[in-house]
């Protein structure tokens, strides 16, 4: 994203990256960022969310009209309306896909092992 965003502006169309990671963005030089307090996946916030969604993209398009200095980043003052602990119960299936029953217990051993070294 970083890249087309960098290409784009280059081309004289403005962009906003709307993000939970802010740190990297400013790492990787984005034009404009919009941090969001969200959830992974879920940038613009709850799905079905209509007026949480058209707030974010209200902030991200009075950015864009305000923002000129590159690298600018502003902190959303839009709050996530669950508790994350409640909404990742929420979207969460209750059994791991396969790929995850496959990885963690080798995730777990690698960690354990690390453990042992130091």
């Amino acid at each position: 994203m970083p890249v087309l965003a960098r290409s784009l502006e280059a081309n004289g169309l403005a962009t906003i990256l709307v993000t939970n990671m802010p740190y990297w963005s400013e790492k990787i030089g984005v034009p404009r960022t919009l941090a969001v307090e969200f959830p992974f996946g879920h940038m613009l916030g709850q799905p079905r969310n209509k007026e949480l969604q058209m707030a974010v993209i209200r902030e991200a398009l009075a950015m864009l009209a305000t923002a000129v200095n590159p690298g600018t980043v502003t902190h959303s003052q839009l709050a996530w309306p669950d508790t994350t602990t409640d909404w990742q119960r929420a979207w969460q299936p209750t059994t791991p896909s396969p790929i995850i029953g496959v990885m963690a217990p080798k995730f777990r051993d690698m960690l354990r092992q690390k453990r042992q070294r130091k």
